[in-house]
């Protein structure tokens, strides 16, 4: 492996902090997660149960449950929900280590770089899944721009972006460095919002209701008003795969929707206890988008 020997730190064991822990430690890499309660229970009694095609497999992982502030890190990742981000970042903010990759949601980073400053290297995780009964159903975007997002605020291509590229190379994983890393984040939260027509009272609707022409026509109306929003607010509308679907007519979203909501691993990220968990954070990016897309305007 031609990359150096870095030492990895996963701030949080759900279901894509564990996806970037197997990658890691598949390839040998030195990695660490960070999790509590019932969740680091079961890794240290089972180790990362995962879904392997079919198969259930295990693989060990180091775990803690609290960082030390000189227990020193190449890279942490956070990958947390939006919600999430700040009581990670705080918990993080006294440790030494040079640079903190956060994999997450927003919709812009003061907030983060008054808990931890130059430090912070946004990013967006290139994985998803569910873990159902202690097992990781997940994985990884299979094209570039379904794969880990990361790029600098300012949009320079400083070593460290290059050696965090170097480091997923060296795990065969997708990658792309953003040069406009917000435009990208803001973006995305204009499509992520939409899954709050999936939600209920008090979880999720059924795969049969999620499909039906009622919850379907609400998303793709919004996909375009969001999408038409951020591009009035002088915000470039990036990937190109993003802007194309807000150009396309209401029907066609629906259909690509339907199609999507037939596959079993897109309904599980859709509506499975991944989705149900992330409900907080949806409803308060929304609000969120919103009320910044008003004052940009």
């Amino acid at each position: 492996m031609n990359t150096k020997p870095y030492r990895l730190l996963i701030f949080g064991a759900g279901v894509v902090g564990s996806v970037y822990a197997l990658r890691f430690a598949q390839y040998g890499l030195d990695v660490t997660l960070l999790a509590r309660g019932k969740r680091l229970e079961a890794l240290k009694r089972n180790g990362l149960s995962y879904n392997d095609n079919g198969t259930i497999k295990q693989i060990s992982v180091k775990t803690i449950d609290k960082l030390e502030n000189d227990d020193i890190y190449d890279f942490i990742f956070v990958p947390v929900r939006y919600d999430q981000a700040e009581s990670s970042l705080t918990a993080i903010k006294n440790n030494k280590s040079k640079t903190i990759v956060t994999l997450t949601n927003t919709i812009g980073y003061d907030s983060w770089l008054e808990i931890v400053g130059e430090r912070l290297l946004p990013g967006f995780p290139g994985a998803g899944g569910d873990i159902k009964e202690d097992v990781l159903y997940a994985q990884f975007g299979s094209e570039k721009h379904q794969g880990t997002i990361f790029g600098e605020i300012n949009g320079r291509t400083t070593e460290r972006v290059k050696e965090l590229a170097q480091l997923f190379e060296s795990v065969n994983l997708h990658y792309e460095i953003q040069k406009d890393i917000l435009a990208f984040h803001i973006s995305h939260i204009a499509l992520a919002i939409v899954n709050k027509h999936f939600y209920t009272n008090d979880g999720m609707v059924d795969i049969e209701t999620a499909r039906s022409i009622k919850i379907l026509s609400k998303i793709a109306a919004d996909i375009k008003q969001n999408l038409h929003l951020v591009e009035q607010a002088g915000i470039p509308v990036i990937p190109p795969e993003t802007k194309a679907m807000g150009e396309l007519p209401e029907n066609d979203i629906i259909s690509r929707y339907r199609q999507w909501l037939s596959n079993d691993f897109i309904i599980d990220v859709k509506l499975g206890n991944h989705a149900i968990s992330q409900k907080a954070e949806i409803l308060l990016l929304d609000k969120m988008f919103h009320e910044l897309i008003s004052i940009q305007r």
